[in-house]
């Protein structure tokens, strides 16, 4: 079990030049991304990049939301709620006049399996398996290790959590 905070973070401006992500963990196979884990505040109605290749999964962790919008395509951005996309889409963040959001973004490989993201609160167990990342959205704890928010738990074994988590189950891949 690998426990990732604040201090391992890496900022780094957005590819578009609009804003900056924090970027959480990643694993890369060459130069290319296999998975990454990260996040952003959403603050001005704007482009989103574009990654091709990559299948993408946004998740608002704090503030409104806002819409992502394209060419034939409205995907509604709220709160606690996972939205996946393709990364090589032209998208645009519209609605943020309500407030800046901040969001939890996963991105994978697109010959992957696409990531489970869900949210859960109280007492949970998370069995082995797979690459599991366990984002705390507040205090909890996971296998009785204490956690602030924006704390990440990265682990193939099994966790048993208590608190309010955003988890991601990553396919296929190696952390």
């Amino acid at each position: 079990m690998k426990h990732l905070t604040q201090a391992d973070y890496i900022r780094q401006p957005w590819k578009n030049g609009k804003g900056v992500t924090v970027e959480l963990a990643r694993a890369e196979v060459g130069s290319a991304i296999l998975w990454r884990l990260s996040m952003a505040t959403v603050a001005e109605d704007g482009p989103f990049s574009l990654f091709p290749g990559i299948e993408r999964n946004l998740t608002v962790i704090s503030g409104p939301g806002f819409r992502l919008v394209g060419d034939g395509l409205v995907l509604e951005c709220l709160p606690l709620h996972p939205v996946a996309f393709p990364g090589d889409i032209s998208l645009s963040a519209q609605g943020t006049e309500r407030g800046e959001s901040e969001d939890f973004n996963v991105m994978t490989a697109r010959h992957l399996p696409r990531p489970i993201v869900q949210v859960s609160e109280g007492a949970v167990q998370f069995p082995a398996g797979d690459l599991l990342a366990l984002f705390a959205l507040g205090r909890g704890q996971a296998n009785e290790k204490a956690l602030v928010p924006h704390d990440l738990i990265l682990s193939y074994q099994p966790i048993r959590a208590e608190g309010h988590f955003l988890s991601v189950r990553l396919t296929g891949v190696t952390a």
